[in-house]
C-alpha cells in the first residue's frame, strides 16, 4: 500500500467510527490513537528506508519526515481528547445542573481536540501530494445535553 493510501485508509475508518461522548466513544478514541500511532511509525519507517542509496518508488524522505510529524500532532490532539472523553463517560455524569454545564464545557473541548486533529490530518495529506478531500472527523462527541433553561422573571 502506498503511503497515501495508507493515510487515506486511515482517514477513512476514523470518519467511518465516530467519537461520542460515552464509554463507546472513549473505546473508539484510543483506538484511533492506535492507528494514528502505526501510520506515524510507517512513514517514520519508510523516510529512514528513503534515505538509503537507490531507493525509488516512495514520497522524498522530506515528506515524509513531515508526514510522520503531522501524525504526531493528531495523536496528540487524540490523546488529549482523553481527558473530556472520560469526564463525559462517568456514570451518572449529566445527573445535575452544574454537571450538565460542566459537560457542555468537556464537549467543546473535545470538539477543539478532534477538529485540530483533522487539521494534522489535512497537513499529512498535503506532505504527501494528495489532493484535498476532508480530512477527516468531524467525529465530533454527539452528547446529548438538554440546554439550560433561563428563567425571567416577571
Amino acid at each position: 500500500m502506498e503511503p497515501h493510501e495508507a493515510v487515506d485508509a486511515v482517514i477513512a475508518d476514523l470518519r467511518d467510527h465516530r467519537i461520542t461522548g460515552d464509554g463507546s466513544g472513549l473505546f473508539t478514541a484510543t483506538r484511533h490513537i492506535g492507528l494514528l500511532c502505526h501510520l506515524a511509525a510507517r512513514m517514520a519507517a519508510d523516510a529512514e528506508y528513503q534515505l538509503a542509496p537507490n531507493i525509488a518508488g516512495l514520497p522524498p524522505a522530506e515528506a515524509l519526515g513531515q508526514t510522520a510529524g503531522h501524525l504526531g500532532r493528531a495523536i496528540a490532539h487524540y490523546t488529549q481528547a482523553l481527558s473530556p472523553l472520560v469526564t463525559l463517560s462517568r456514570p451518572g455524569a449529566q445527573a445535575t445542573l452544574q454537571k450538565q454545564l460542566d459537560a457542555i464545557d468537556q464537549h467543546g473541548r473535545l470538539r477543539v481536540r478532534l477538529d485540530d486533529a483533522g487539521q494534522a490530518l489535512a497537513a499529512t495529506r498535503v506532505c504527501l501530494g494528495v489532493p484535498g478531500r476532508p480530512a477527516t472527523p468531524s467525529t465530533t462527541a454527539s452528547v446529548p445535553v438538554p440546554a439550560p433553561t433561563v428563567r425571567r422573571r416577571s
